[in-house]
C-alpha cells in the first residue's frame, strides 16, 4: 500500500529523495489534485553545474514524470551576490559578461534532462535576473525588508557557521536570503509555482520564502530538501582528487563522467542507483545484492545508466566500450582520453612525473612520484619504478601514443602533436 496518495511523494520518497518537507500531508494533497508548479534554483558561478547538483535535476525530472510542471531558475541575479550557504569564505564575484556566458553554458545540460516547451507539464527555464535587475533597493526594502528579523536570520546555518568561526559574512551575502524568498513569490506570481526544492542547506531560505509569500500575498507554499549527499568514505559528491566531475562534456568528457561512477564505492551502490538512474526497484534490489567481483556489473549499470541521462546513450555506450577495451582487453582504446604534446618535447625528453602531471593523472610532481614509487605507474601497460626516467619518440607504440596508467583505472594517451 501506497504511504502517500500522489505519485510525485511516493516516488520521491521510496527512492531517497526526501530529506525535509514543509507540510506533507498538504503537499501531497496538492501533488494528487493537479499539476503542481515546482522549481530548484541554480546559480551561475562556473560553466557547467558538477555531479553535485544532479540530486535536485533529477527532483525536477522526477517531478515531470509523475506528471508535474518543474522550472529551473537561472541564478542571473543572485549570483552577483552569492550564496554563503554551506560556504566557509565569500564566493568570487564574477562580472555581467562571466555570468551570462556561464548561464548559456548551463543550459543545455537540463535539455538532456527535462522536456521543454509549451505543454502545462513541459519545463520552463528562468532567470531571476528578469526582476532582481529591476528592484529599486529603498522600495524594496521598505516593501519587502519588514518581513525579516535580523534575530531570525543570524539563526540560519549558513549565517551562524561563519559566524563561529569568526570568518567574514559581507552585507551583500547577508542579503542572499532574502532575494531568494523573494524569487518563491515572483515565480508564484508570474508562473503559480508552489513548490520550492532544493538542498538540505536551503532549507532556511525555503522556509523564508514561504513565509513571505503568505505574509505579503496569503500564499499557501511548500518546501522540500533533499539530503546532502556524500559518499560512504565521507567524499564531497562530485569531487574527485583531481578536481569536479563536471555535467557539461566539454568539461568532463562522457569517458571520465562513466568512469567516475564506475569508481563509486561498494556501499553507495543501491543508494546511488535509485537517486541517479531509471531502473526499476527489483533490478536496483537484484543488483545491489551482488557480492565480490560480482558487484562491478552492478556498477557498470550505474556508470552506463547515469551516463546516458547526461550524455545520450551513443556516448554512454562508447564510454563502456573504451572501458572495456582499456581495463579488460589491454588495448590502447581510441576513446581514452588524450593529451597533446610538441613532438620536440618528445624528441628531447618528456620526464615522466611532468607527463602524469600534465595528463592530470597526478596533481604535483611530489604525487607523481608517489605513485611511481608506490608501483602505482604504467607506461604501455609497463610497471615503472624509476621515477626520473624521461619519455621519448622512442616510446611510441604502434598507434602511435604513448598510454600512461595510474593503478588500473586511470589512463591518458599522450599524442605528439
Amino acid at each position: 500500500m501506497s504511504a502517500f496518495k500522489s505519485d510525485l511523494l511516493n516516488v520521491l520518497s521510496s527512492r531517497g529523495y526526501v530529506h525535509q518537507c514543509t507540510d506533507e500531508t498538504a503537499l501531497d494533497a496538492a501533488a494528487s489534485s493537479g499539476v503542481l508548479t515546482a522549481y530548484i534554483g541554480f546559480d551561475c558561478t562556473a560553466p557547467s553545474l558538477h555531479a553535485g547538483s544532479l540530486l535536485g535535476i533529477m527532483m525536477l525530472r522526477k517531478l515531470q514524470q509523475a506528471g508535474h510542471k518543474p522550472i529551473v531558475l537561472m541564478g542571473g541575479g543572485t549570483t552577483k551576490v552569492g550564496d554563503p550557504s554551506g560556504k566557509e569564505e565569500s564566493r568570487q564575484l564574477l562580472g555581467d559578461g562571466d555570468i551570462a556566458a556561464n548561464m548559456a553554458s548551463i543550459r543545455t545540460v537540463f535539455e538532456t534532462f527535462l522536456t521543454f516547451g509549451d505543454g502545462p507539464t513541459d519545463a520552463i527555464m528562468v532567470d531571476n535576473a528578469d526582476w532582481l535587475d529591476e528592484l529599486n533597493y529603498i522600495a524594496f526594502l521598505r516593501d519587502y525588508g519588514l518581513h525579516f528579523t535580523i534575530n531570525r536570520m543570524l539563526s540560519f546555518d549558513s549565517v551562524k557557521l561563519r559566524l563561529e568561526r569568526e570568518q567574514p559574512l559581507t552585507f551583500l551575502e547577508f542579503n542572499y536570503m532574502i532575494l531568494q524568498a523573494y524569487d518563491f513569490l515572483e515565480l508564484n506570481r508570474r508562473h503559480g509555482c508552489r513548490l520550492q526544492m532544493g538542498g538540505s542547506d536551503q532549507w532556511g531560505n525555503i522556509i523564508n520564502g514561504i513565509e513571505l509569500g503568505r505574509r505579503v500575498d496569503g500564499l499557501d507554499l511548500f518546501g522540500l530538501t533533499c539530503p546532502l549527499l556524500t559518499t560512504s568514505s565521507g567524499a564531497k559528491m562530485g569531487k574527485t582528487a583531481s578536481g569536479a566531475v563536471w555535467l557539461n562534456a566539454d568539461m568532463t568528457s562522457a569517458y571520465d563522467y562513466w568512469q567516475y561512477w564506475r569508481n563509486t564505492e561498494d556501499k553507495d551502490v543501491g543508494r546511488f542507483l535509485r537517486l541517479f538512474t531509471e531502473l526499476d526497484e527489483a533490478g536496483i534490489a537484484r543488483l545491489e545484492r551482488l557480492e565480490g567481483a560480482e558487484l562491478n556489473e552492478a556498477k557498470k549499470v550505474l556508470a552506463s545508466q547515469a551516463t546516458e541521462l547526461a550524455h545520450g546513450r551513443a556516448a554512454a555506450e562508447q564510454a563502456e566500450a573504451t572501458a572495456r577495451q582499456a581495463f579488460e582487453e589491454g588495448a590502447h582504446a581510441e576513446g581514452l582520453p588524450s593529451i597533446d604534446v610538441p613532438r620536440a618535447e618528445l624528441k628531447n625528453g618528456l620526464g615522466l612525473l611532468s607527463a602524469l602531471v600534465k595528463a592530470e593523472l597526478a596533481a604535483s610532481n611530489g604525487e607523481a612520484r608517489r605513485f611511481v614509487t608506490g608501483g602505482g605507474a604504467r607506461v604501455n601497460d609497463k610497471s615503472v619504478s624509476d621515477h626520473t626516467i624521461s619519455l621519448s619518440l622512442d616510446d611510441l607504440t604502434a598507434d602511435g601514443v604513448i598510454k600512461l596508467s595510474i593503478g588500473k583505472k586511470k589512463h591518458v594517451l599522450i599524442r605528439p602533436a
